[in-house]
């Protein structure tokens, strides 16, 4: 007689819903068709070395939900981080950035281009659709993600990243967190 417990297949069952994530993620709909999307799964070490960063954020910051956050993301066997560079996507006339067009946006490199973002947020919520649909439990976080462009873990060029951690158990570790 062979069986197979669930629990010995959730990390691999886990990495390929975040696989599927990052497809829906790339697939997603971008702005002219223009593509400034980082996408990577992370797991085993380098979660805690988000952990430890984002405890060293909260360290300096002050800021509660980076320790809590630190913390809960141990619970994830694996993560999908979604991040963008902030290329415009060179419109005659567009203004949503707070500058009069691109070329006026290009003088401030830091500044985002609304439209970079926009694609990022519609790329998450395609993710996140696969999570559910596959019934995994997750969370969207920006404490990951300051943590990973902390470690540079998208590339220097990426600026904006989220990060999402994956889980599979019988209560669903990122809510019904102690408020902060």
């Amino acid at each position: 007689m062979s069986i197979t417990k669930e629990e010995s297949l959730r990390n691999e069952a886990l990495k390929n819903v975040a696989i599927r994530m990052m497809m829906a993620a790339r697939t997603a709909p971008k702005s002219r068709g223009i593509d400034n999307l980082e996408i990577a799964i992370v797991e085993g070490e380098t979660i805690h070395a988000l952990s430890k960063k984002m405890k060293e954020i909260f360290l300096s910051t002050g800021q509660h939900f980076f320790e809590r956050d630190s913390e809960n993301i141990l619970n994830s066997p694996v993560i999908v981080l979604l991040g963008t560079k902030i290329t415009p996507i060179n419109l005659v006339k567009c203004g949503m950035c707070g500058f009069v067009n691109c070329i006026a946006k290009n003088k401030e490199a830091g500044h985002p281009c609304a439209f970079n973002t926009v694609d990022l947020g519609i790329a998450m919520g395609s993710a996140v659709s696969i999570a559910a649909d596959c019934r995994v439990d997750c969370r969207v976080m920006f404490s990951v993600g300051q943590a990973a462009l902390q470690l540079q873990l998208l590339g220097n060029d990426v600026k904006i990243v989220y990060g999402i951690p994956l889980s599979a158990t019988g209560k669903n570790p990122f809510f019904d967190r102690k408020p902060v």
